[in-house]
């Protein structure tokens, strides 16, 4: 539902005279807002190494578990976690992966409505874990098929979200087309490009109102004028335009869903009014929980735990 004063269009920008921090968390906890997420579903096989594999080298990991995942996914998981309604735009396969990732999604209380089973098998994701890195390898499977006419089939439910919140991996025709539909009806749209795939930009960044970035995207995704960016730093938290919002403290565990917690937080936070600083400052709180819990759709945390860290560092 569109909450009068604070919906699509009336988030304030960094420039704006409120503190920069946040508004009360007390207020802004009470508002319901609503956030439909276009995007993948994976189903995630993480490894954790002892260093990165060198060329024709057989390696032995030190660890594996399986993960429900998928930028897409976990980014509706986090929102969700966070108190927003969240309603899931995508694909699985008809397979057994595929459902376990609805279930997982109707465990946190997300509308599946829209998350179709295809014939094509659900995508797979290996992320590697290294001491000082980690490295995904994405089969997309289902959610290479994921297309206009799903955006069409779920044109209700984008536009009457508070925001529309897209990723990189599913196909530019769809997430391009849900993107217009969001843009049409005055939903706020928030693009994370990741993983970059050109069609996907070029589809969707017309339409976007916050892009956000890592820096190496940053170095290859050109965000035009008018629209708002913010570049995600890793430890040394995010950046917004000039304006430099730190991180906050943690151990890293498994920082697989970081930066879909950072994405997620700072989306819900632009719905219920904040300024994009002050969002960027309660995702990177966000960020930093995800990385204290292995998995990624484990990792992605609760308000409560990020209004406590947020007021912990006030």
């Amino acid at each position: 539902m569109h909450v009068p004063g604070i919906g699509p269009g009336n988030w304030r920008r960094r420039s704006d005279s409120d503190d920069p921090d946040r508004l009360p968390a007390k207020r802004i906890a009470s508002v319901l807002v609503d956030i439909a997420v276009f995007g993948s579903l994976n189903y995630d096989i993480t490894l954790w190494l002892p260093h990165a594999p060198a060329p024709d080298e057989t390696l032995l990991a030190t660890r594996m578990e399986e993960f429900r995942g998928g930028k897409g996914a976990n980014q509706a998981t986090a929102a969700a976690r966070l108190g927003a309604g969240v309603s899931m735009i995508g694909c699985v396969g008809d397979d057994a992966h595929g459902r376990i990732l609805v279930e997982g999604l109707e465990a946190n209380g997300i509308d599946h409505t829209h998350v179709h089973h295809v014939a094509e098998p659900t995508g797979t994701a290996f992320p590697m874990i290294t001491p000082d890195n980690v490295s995904i390898v994405i089969v997309r499977g289902a959610n290479g098929v994921t297309g206009r006419g799903h955006a069409d089939a779920a044109a209700d439910v984008i536009t009457a979200a508070d925001a529309l919140l897209l990723q990189g991996e599913v196909g530019g025709a769809g997430a391009g087309r849900a993107a217009e539909i969001a843009a049409g009806a005055g939903t706020t749209v928030v693009f994370n490009p990741a993983p970059v795939d050109d069609e996907v930009v070029a589809a969707v960044l017309p339409y976007a109102d916050v892009v956000i970035l890592n820096e190496q995207e940053a170095d290859v995704v050109a965000v035009p004028a008018g629209i708002d960016s913010v570049i995600t730093l890793g430890a040394e938290g995010a950046r917004v335009g000039d304006v430099h919002v730190a991180a906050f403290p943690t151990v890293v565990v498994d920082p697989t869903g970081a930066g879909d917690s950072f994405c997620a937080a700072l989306t819900v936070a632009l719905a219920e009014g904040r300024s994009l600083v002050a969002a960027t400052r309660f995702g990177n709180a966000a960020g930093a929980l995800a990385c204290r819990v292995a998995g990624a759709e484990p990792s992605m945390p609760t308000r409560a735990a990020v209004d406590a860290l947020v007021e912990s560092e006030a």
